[in-house]
C-alpha cells in the first residue's frame, strides 16, 4: 500500500476508536482525529489518487469525520443505543475496513523493482510496418505486418524527465488498453482502472548516455497472449547495465497492442496444434529479423533518431517467454546476426534440423523441470508425435551444453515467474501460474543469470554464475547432459 493510503486506514480505526471509547467531553482529542483525518483523505485522494479498493475506507472515514466532528455540537442529539447493537454495527464497520484494506494489500498499486545498475534508463516506443510482408491475421488482405516496439536504453535523465507510467498516460489509449485487458480476462473494466498508478523506473524520450563505444542490443519477445508490458523490468535492468534492449509486442499474439492512432489490436492467433505453432513461429520469427533490420536503419541514420552509431550490431542477442523463448531459439538458429540467445522456461515449436546450432545458448526452465523429465522418461519410447517433438527438444538441449551452452532450472518458479505478472498481486500464486518463491526473489534470480550470460557473450566479462552452482543462488539448478 502506498504512503497515504496506510495513514487512511489507520486514521479511520483511530476515528473509530475514538467515536467507540473516547468520551464527547474530550473535544481536542476529537477535533483533532477530524481534522488529521480529513487532511489525509484529500491528500490521499488528490495526490496519491482514488482507488476502487479503498471505497468502504473513503466512505467510512467521511462519515466517521462527519461524526466526530458534529457529535461535540451542543445541537447534536446525544442519542444513546444499546451495547449490543453499538458492538454488532463497530463489528460490521471493522470487516469491512478489514476487506477494503485487504484488497487494497493484495491488488496493490505496484511499481517495478529498483534498478541494480549503475545507469538510470530511458524508454522510447517505434512504430514499424513491414510493407514486404502482408498481415495473414486479419481479414483485410491490403494489411501490411505492423509491430510497436520499446527501445529501453542507458541514461543521464539531463531534462529531469518523471518516470514513466507502465501503461500508457493519455486516458483514452489507457481506457482502450484496459477494455482489450479486462475483456480478455473476462473482468469488469474498473477493476484494472487502477492500473494507471504503475511506474517503470524509465524515463521517457530521454536522451542516450554518451559512451565512446556502441552498446551491445538485446530483442525480447513475450509468450503466447501476453505482451511487451510483462517484460518491462527484465528490459530496465540490463539497460542499467549498458544494453539496449528492444521489446516487441507481436500483434495479435498479446493481450493488447495499441497503437499511435489509438487502435488496440487483441489476440487473434490459436496455436493448439503443432502445425499452427510452427505456423504462428514463423511469424514471430519474421517479427524479429524485421525488428532487427528497424534497428539497423535507426542505427545507420536511415530511420532518424538518437541511436545512429550508438548500437553495437556486432553483438545482438535475442531472449524471450514461452513461445518468446521459442522464437528466440529459432532466430538464433537461423539469422547469422544474431550471436547469441536465452529461452525462459518456452518449449520448442521447430525442432527439425535444429540440433547442431553452434551459437551460444541457454535454457532458463522453471521448477517444475526437474519433475517433467521423470515424467518424460516413462514416456519416452512413445510413437506419437508430440512425444517425438519432445524428444527432438531434449536432444537439442543436450547439444547446447556440450557447445559450451546451459540448461538450469529455478526451484520454486513456475512459468509465469519469468515475467512481471509476479509484481501484480500475491493472489496470482494461487492460481499456480506462478510458484512459491517470493516475486522479487525469483525476478532478481532470472535477471542475474540474464545479465550473466550476455555480459559473458556479447561483452567479453562476467560469465561467473554459468560455470556451476551457486551459494548465493542455490534455487538455481544445473542440468548434466546426461539427465538428457
Amino acid at each position: 500500500m502506498r504512503l497515504f493510503e496506510v495513514l487512511l486506514v489507520l486514521s479511520c480505526f483511530a476515528l473509530l476508536v475514538d467515536l467507540l471509547f473516547i468520551k464527547r467531553s474530550a473535544k481536542k482529542i476529537g477535533l483533532g482525529l477530524g481534522i488529521g483525518s480529513s487532511v489525509i483523505l484529500l491528500v490521499q485522494l488528490f495526490v496519491e489518487g482514488y482507488r476502487w479498493q479503498l471505497l468502504l475506507v473513503y466512505i467510512m472515514t467521511a462519515l466517521f469525520i462527519l461524526i466526530v466532528l458534529f457529535r461535540h455540537s451542543e445541537k447534536m442529539v446525544n442519542l444513546k443505543i444499546g451495547k449490543f447493537l453499538k458492538y454488532s454495527l463497530s463489528s460490521l464497520i471493522v470487516i469491512l475496513l478489514v476487506v477494503s484494506t485487504g484488497l487494497s494489500v493484495y491488488l496493490p498499486v505496484f511499481n517495478l523493482p529498483k534498478l541494480d545498475g549503475p545507469e538510470k534508463v530511458g524508454t522510447q516506443t517505434f512504430h514499424f510496418t513491414d510493407q514486404n510482408r502482408d498481415e495473414v491475421l486479419t481479414d483485410d488482405q491490403s494489411d501490411k505486418r505492423e509491430l510497436m516496439v520499446q527501445v529501453w536504453y542507458p541514461t543521464e535523465n539531463i531534462n529531469n524527465n518523471k518516470r514513466d507510467t507502465l501503461f500508457p498516460k493519455d486516458k483514452e489509449m489507457f481506457k482502450k488498453y484496459i477494455q482489450s485487458f479486462s475483456t480478455s480476462l473476462h473482468l469488469p473494466e474498473f477493476v484494472l482502472d487502477y492500473w494507471k498508478y504503475s511506474r517503470t523506473n524509465s524515463y521517457e524520450n530521454s536522451e542516450i548516455l554518451s559512451s565512446t563505444s556502441p552498446y551491445p542490443l538485446v530483442l525480447l519477445s513475450h509468450g503466447m497472449g501476453t505482451s511487451k508490458v510483462l517484460h518491462a523490468s527484465q528490459a530496465e535492468n540490463l539497460a542499467s547495465y549498458g544494453f539496449i534492449v528492444v521489446t516487441i509486442d507481436h500483434t495479435y499474439s498479446t493481450f493488447a497492442t495499441l497503437f499511435p492512432d489509438g487502435r488496440v489490436t487483441d489476440y487473434k492467433k490459436s496455436t493448439t496444434t503443432l502445425d499452427e505453432r510452427t505456423k504462428t513461429g514463423n511469424i514471430w520469427t519474421k517479427d524479429v529479423e524485421f525488428v532487427i533490420d528497424q534497428i539497423e536503419k535507426l542505427n545507420s541514420g536511415a530511420i532518424e533518431s538518437q541511436f545512429k552509431g550508438k548500437i553495437d550490431l556486432n553483438n545482438l542477442g535475442v531472449m524471450g517467454h514461452s513461445f518468446g523463448g521459442a522464437t528466440a531459439f529459432n532466430t538464433t538458429y537461423l539469422d547469422h546476426r544474431v550471436k547469441a540467445g536465452i529461452n525462459m522456461d518456452g518449449s520448442l515449436y521447430e525442432v527439425e534440423n535444429r540440433d547442431d546450432i553452434n551459437k551460444p545458448f541457454m535454457f532458463i526452465r522453471s521448477g517444475s523441470f526437474e519433475d517433467w523429465l521423470a515424467n518424460f522418461e516413462i514416456d519416452r519410447n512413445s510413437d506419437d508425435e508430440v512425444t517425438k517433438s519432445l524428444s527432438d527438444e531434449l536432444h537439442i538441449m543436450k547439444n547446447v551444453i556440450n557447445h559450451g551452452g546451459n540448461v538450469i532450472y529455478v526451484e520454486g518458479t513456475q512459468h509465469f515467474n519469468f515475467t512481471d505478472l509476479q509484481f501484480y498481486s500475491e493472489l496470482i500464486k494461487l492460481s499456480g501460474i506462478t510458484g512459491d518463491i517470493n516475486g522479487k526473489r525469483g525476478s532478481n534470480i532470472v535477471n542475474q543469470y540474464v545479465l550473466d550470460f550476455f555480459n559473458k557473450q556479447l561483452k567479453g566479462t562476467g560469465g561467473n554464475l554459468l560455470q556451476g552452482p551457486s551459494d548465493m543462488y542455490p534455487e538455481v539448478k544445473f542440468i548434466d547432459p546426461e539427465d538428457l
